[in-house]
């Protein structure tokens, strides 16, 4: 049967989780076991116990990392998620004029997610994403392809605002984006729409200008993404407006809905 750790060692198992989570580590993978430790057992002890003892520390070590793979509710599991993250300190940006996590809002069984850069000054003070003039646009995004805000999710690549609402660093990135996969792997949507540069850089690691990611389908760890401009873009260059569209259009098209014929206004 498989070994179960005793409460001392699942406590300090659990201090040593938090402790590489607080360095921005959160995925951990299985060490075969060293074989001092398996010297004392005999030959048919090795065998039985090893694998099993390995699944199960690899398993105790997920569970405490991430504790949504636990329940199969969406809902529950990015509530998991939220208290995971708490009042953040990992980066240096809750020391920068942050007021509150912005973690995200929609339907957490979601066919489609939206994911932009970062909260702007509105989604600080509200604690929802794209909520301000470049959320009014988006939800305009949203309502052209016959769909309602509710029906979809939305995140960013970071959960705090940067300064001024500056360009997120590389290490920001780092730090807050394995949250962001984890609401993804929760939600599971059949497409995901990344808007703009940094978030298709992030997600995809590939430094490319916006040129190369339109118009196209990448393979986002199993999930479909594809790439159109950000709403904040849009509002500077209305021009751009159509070529969202024809984005949104490949993505529409994907998830089967209706293709109507007025775009973007």
């Amino acid at each position: 049967m498989a070994v179960v750790l005793d409460p001392q060692l699942k406590r300090a198992l659990a201090e040593r989780v938090r402790f590489y989570n607080e360095l921005g580590i959160y995925d951990f993978y299985r060490r075969d076991l060293v074989q001092s430790n398996l010297s004392e057992l005999q030959p048919e002890q090795r065998e039985e116990m090893t694998p099993r003892t390995n699944a199960a520390v690899e398993q105790d070590s997920l569970e405490l990392a991430k504790p949504e793979l636990k329940v199969i509710d969406p809902a529950q599991a990015l509530r998991l998620i939220r208290e995971d993250i708490g009042d953040c300190t990992r980066c240096v940006l809750h020391k920068q004029g942050r007021k509150q996590i912005v973690f995200g809002v929609g339907n957490p069984k979601a066919d489609l997610m939206f994911i932009g850069e970062a909260p702007g000054a509105d989604e600080d003070m509200q604690g929802e994403p794209f909520v301000g003039r470049a959320g009014q646009l988006l939800n305009n995004m949203i309502k052209a392809m016959g769909l309602r805000r509710e029906d979809i999710y939305i995140a960013n690549i970071i959960k705090c605002r940067p300064p001024g609402n500056r360009t997120p660093e590389r290490e920001e990135c780092e730090t807050c984006s394995p949250f962001l996969m984890r609401q993804i792997a929760a939600i599971k949507p059949k497409a995901i729409v990344a808007l703009g540069a940094v978030a298709a850089k992030t997600l995809l690691a590939i430094n490319a200008p916006m040129s190369e990611f339109r118009g196209r389908w990448f393979d986002f760890r199993g999930t479909k993404l594809a790439v159109t401009y950000h709403p904040a873009f849009l509002l500077r260059d209305p021009r751009q407006k159509k070529e969202t569209w024809k984005d949104l259009q490949m993505v529409m098209k994907e998830l089967g809905l209706a293709i109507p014929a007025k775009g973007v206004e």
